[in-house]
C-alpha cells in the first residue's frame, strides 16, 4: 500500500542495493550521536521561553524596533534651538613689498595672531518640513511596534511547528522500530516454516525485502529526528533532550471558538500587527508627501548671535571687535529646478504603493486565516477517522495473522496488513500534529496573548 507524503515527514524512498548489517550499523552511529548529545527534558512552554530569550531572529527584531524608535527624537530635537559656538586663532606671518616715495623697494615684515569667537543660537518658527517629519517618526514608530509584535507572534509558531515537527519525528521512528521488529518476527517464522516444509521461499523473500525496507527508513527518520532536534536548538539556544509528549488522555481536539470564519477574520484584521505595520507604513508615505510639499513654503527663523573678532586684518592689528545681534531669517524657495515637484510625484508613487500594500496584505490575512480555521475544522473530523482507521487497521492485522495460521492467507497478505496499520497510525500522528499547528497559527493570527495560547496548548502535552 503507498501514501501521499506530507512535508512534516521524510520521504521514505527505495531502498538501496546495500547488505542490512550495513545500515544497520549506520543506524546505531546515527542512535549513538543521539543518545551521546547533551540534553534536557522540556515541554513546549520552557521550549517558548527559552527561544523568547535566546533566539537571535527575535533578538535582532527588538534591536532594529529600538533602532527605528530613535527617529522620534531626533525628529523632535529638530524643533528645538540650535546652539553652536565656533572658535579659530591663527598666526599670520605677512611679507608686503612696495616702493617708497622715492621708487626704492621697501619690505615689510609683520606677525601677528588674530582669533574669533561666534555663539549662534537659532530657534526654528516656521517650518512645514519639520512638522510633517514628526508625524512622519511617530508613524514610524508604530511601524518598529507592530513590526517587532509579528516578530514575537512568528517566533510562538516556529517554536511550535519545531517542537511539533520533532515530536513527529520520534514518533515515525518509533512506527519504524515497531515495524522492524514485526518484519523480523515475520522473517523468523517465514524461515521456520521452510525448515519445517510447510512454508515457501517467497515468503522468507518478501519477508526481507519488507525488513530491508525497513532499515533504509529507519535510518532516514533517525537522521530526520537529529535534524528537527538541531533545529529547536538553534530557535531556543539549548540543548534537546526528552520532549514531552501529547497526552492523549488529555488531548481533546475541538473546532475553533466561535465556530464562524467571519469573526476569526475579523479579529485578525483588528489585531494584526502586519497590517498595524503596513497602515503605519501607509500614512508614514502620507508624510512623506507633505515633506516633500514643504518644499514649495518659505522658513522662518529667530537668530541671535555673539561675535568677537581680533586682528581680523591686516589693517586692524591688534584691534578688536564685538558684535551681538539678534533678529529674524525668512527664506523663500523660488526655484529649484524641478526638484520638489518629482519630490512630490516620488512620495505620491510611494503612498500608492504603500496603499495597495495594505490591501494585498489584508486579502492574504483573510485567506491564511480560512486556512487555519479549516485545518481546526477538518483536523477534528481527519483525527477522529483516522482513529477508527487504526481499530480497523489493528482487527485487520490480527484476521490476517489468524487466516495465515489457516492457511488462507499468505504472508504479503500479513506484510500489507502491517503495512496498512503503520500508514494509519502515522497519518493519525501526523494529523494531530498538524492540527495543534494550526490552532497556534489561528490563533496568533487573531492576536490572542501568546504566553496563553502556549500554556493552553501544553496541558496537553506530559514528559
Amino acid at each position: 500500500m503507498t501514501s501521499q507524503r506530507h512535508p512534516l515527514l521524510p520521504a521514505a524512498g527505495p531502498a538501496r542495493h546495500r547488505p542490512v548489517a550495513r545500515l544497520g550499523c549506520l543506524a546505531a552511529a546515527v542512535a549513538g550521536l543521539l543518545v551521546g548529545a547533551p540534553a534536557w527534558s522540556i515541554d513546549l512552554r520552557q521550549a517558548y521561553e527559552a527561544a523568547v530569550a535566546n533566539d537571535a531572529t527575535i533578538r535582532s527584531s527588538r534591536a532594529t524596533a529600538d533602532a527605528n524608535r530613535e527617529q522620534l527624537p531626533q525628529a523632535q530635537a529638530q524643533r528645538l534651538p540650535n546652539v553652536s559656538l565656533s572658535a579659530g586663532r591663527n598666526y599670520n606671518d605677512l611679507t608686503s613689498r612696495t616702493q617708497n616715495f622715492l621708487g626704492e623697494p621697501s619690505t615689510t615684515i609683520n606677525r601677528y595672531y588674530s582669533g574669533n569667537q561666534a555663539l549662534t543660537i537659532r530657534q526654528p518658527i516656521y517650518r512645514p518640513f519639520i512638522g510633517a517629519l514628526v508625524k512622519q517618526a511617530e508613524a514610524v514608530v508604530q511601524d518598529a511596534d507592530a513590526t517587532l509584535e509579528s516578530a514575537e507572534q512568528g517566533l510562538v509558531v516556529r517554536v511550535g511547528e519545531a517542537y511539533f515537527e520533532a515530536l513527529l519525528a520520534e514518533e515515525q521512528l518509533g512506527l519504524i522500530g515497531a515495524q522492524k521488529s514485526t518484519y523480523t518476527t515475520q522473517l523468523d517464522a517465514a524461515k521456520k516454516s521452510f525448515s519445517a516444509g510447510s512454508g515457501t521461499r517467497t515468503d522468507i523473500d518478501e519477508a526481507q525485502a519488507r525488513l530491508d525496507m525497513t532499515y533504509a527508513q529507519e535510518l532516514e527518520v533517525q537522521q530526520n529526528v537529529e535534524f528537527t532536534r538541531r533545529k529547536l536548538e538553534t530557535i531556543t539556544g539549548q540543548p534537546v533532550g526528552t520532549l514531552a509528549r501529547l497526552d492523549l488522555a488529555r488531548f481533546k481536539p475541538g473546532a475553533p471558538m466561535p465556530n464562524l470564519l467571519d469573526d476569526w477574520i475579523s479579529r485578525a484584521e483588528q489585531a494584526s500587527p502586519d497590517i498595524k505595520a503596513l497602515r503605519a507604513r501607509l500614512e508614514a508615505a502620507n508624510f512623506e508627501i507633505d515633506k516633500a510639499k514643504a518644499g514649495h513654503k518659505p522658513t522662518l527663523d529667530a537668530v541671535a548671535q555673539w561675535s568677537r573678532n581680533s586682528s581680523d586684518s591686516v589693517t586692524n592689528v591688534n584691534s578688536r571687535y564685538d558684535n551681538k545681534s539678534i533678529g529674524l531669517q525668512l527664506t523663500i524657495p523660488i526655484y529649484a529646478g524641478g526638484y520638489v515637484n518629482s519630490t512630490v510625484r516620488q512620495a505620491v508613487a510611494s503612498a500608492e504603493r504603500a496603499r495597495e500594500l495594505l490591501e494585498a496584505a489584508r486579502l492574504d490575512l483573510s485567506v491564511r486565516v480560512h486556512r487555519e480555521f479549516r485545518g481546526m475544522t477538518e483536523g477534528v473530523v481527519r483525527i477522529s477517522a483516522l482513529e477508527q482507521a487504526v481499530r480497523s487497521a489493528e482487527q485487520a492485522v490480527l484476521s490476517n495473522q489468524m487466516s495465515f495460521k489457516a492457511g488462507a492467507r499468505t504472508t504479503l497478505d500479513v506484510l500489507n496488513a502491517e503495512q496498512q496499520k503503520t500508514t494509519a497510525l502515522r497519518d493519525l500522528a501526523q494529523a494531530r500534529y498538524l492540527y495543534v499547528a494550526s490552532r497556534l497559527r489561528l490563533q496568533s493570527l487573531a492576536g490572542d496573548e501568546r504566553a496563553a495560547s502556549v500554556s493552553e496548548i501544553n496541558t496537553w502535552l506530559a514528559l
